[in-house]
């Protein structure tokens, strides 16, 4: 399906819900809408899905105007967080409903499938009400995924798992989407979700779509501080500073500033801010590094990662170090910026330049 939004935008009584965008989602490939609770995404899914008709705008398919159009008279498969399915039905007739209505084969097998890369195999003589949320969400997903449906909506489908399970759902739902032929729309809070899960994103805040493109190009070259702030978890570090004749100067004085390996513009003289990722700290030194030194606030271990919060003369600053570290609180510690990881941002907010991707990647 070739879906395509001309124009959408969406008031409720006084409230701008989404304002004016267009979005073209990759045919037969996963769009990841990324942004925070209340950025729009799920106000832009019903649309695409019939379910609310936009303000203004045109909603084509295929070419065809079907703006107006019902969400009955479309071929469509949806998945929210509020999970739906038939209460009266197990789980396998759950699943296999839609491919009964196609009056497909081998349905028992297809559904055990399904039902075992979701990891509900265990449970298909089971009913709804039997099964935890986060089961019963799977249940519903796992339909969804049987449907076949050339456009399919999904609103942050894993929310209800445990964190374990995410994971390994996140990978076998990228196998999915890529052996099937259906325009998948993806919603998600995540940032790591969105870089998983590949294709393309759209970043969305507050009802306005802020950047598409290939999820790999958006992450690494934010065009906006305001993407920057989204598409990043942890947030990234961001540092005041002003242009310098080399490069720009941190807002903590002389001994700290940053040789650039990219020319800032002639004109990007006024206020800056520069852009540090937590991953792009580090313990060891190498040549060229800039010293930031302060002391330990806070440190987190999170899976394999050390999360440390320090405070710097340029402000508190979040490391992502890789390993497990134990650091005590007030420790002082100096980490290492390599100035080919910097962002610069201008008064606007505007990305003026980016770190260098090796090998194009």
């Amino acid at each position: 399906m070739e879906l395509e939004l001309q124009g959408i935008s969406k008031r409720v009584g006084a409230q701008s819900w989404l304002y004016t965008m267009d979005l073209a989602p990759k045919r037969n490939a996963v769009t990841v809408l990324l942004g925070a609770t209340q950025a729009g995404k799920t106000s832009l899914m019903r649309i695409m899905a019939g379910l609310d008709t936009p303000t203004r705008g045109v909603v084509r398919v295929n070419g065809q105007d079907v703006t107006g159009v019902s969400v009955r008279d479309r071929n469509v498969a949806m998945v929210y967080q509020q999970f739906i399915n038939y209460p009266s039905l197990r789980v396998a007739d759950n699943i296999a409903s839609p491919l009964k209505l196609r009056g497909e084969k081998n349905i028992d097998e297809r559904v055990r499938a399904l039902a075992q890369r979701l990891h509900i195999d265990g449970f298909l003589d089971r009913y709804p009400a039997e099964l935890s949320g986060g089961q019963q969400q799977r249940v519903a997903l796992a339909r969804a995924l049987a449907k076949g449906a050339p456009l399919m909506l999904l609103d942050e489908p894993l929310v209800n798992l445990d964190y374990k399970l995410r994971e390994e759902l996140r990978e076998e739902l990228s196998e999915l989407f890529a052996a099937g032929d259906s325009t998948v729309i993806y919603a998600t809070t995540e940032p790591g979700e969105a870089l998983l899960l590949g294709g393309h994103t759209a970043v969305m805040d507050a009802g306005e779509l802020l950047q598409y493109g290939p999820t790999a190009e958006v992450f690494h070259a934010p065009k906006s501080l305001r993407v920057a702030r989204a598409f990043s978890d942890p947030p990234m570090n961001l540092i005041a500073a002003a242009a310098s004749s080399h490069g720009v100067q941190l807002k903590a004085g002389p001994a700290l500033s940053i040789r650039l390996p990219a020319v800032l513009a002639q004109q990007a003289t006024t206020a800056l801010t520069v852009g540090v990722r937590a991953s792009a700290l580090r313990l060891q030194e190498s040549a060229g590094d800039v010293p930031l030194a302060g002391r330990v606030e806070l440190a987190e271990i999170s899976g394999s990662d050390t999360f440390v919060h320090l405070s710097t003369a340029v402000g508190e600053v979040v490391a992502q170090l890789g390993g497990v570290h134990r650091f005590m609180l007030g420790t002082a510690l100096t980490l290492q910026l390599n100035p080919a990881h910097v962002y610069v941002f201008d008064a606007q907010g505007t990305l003026l330049v980016a770190p260098q991707r090796r090998g194009g990647h």
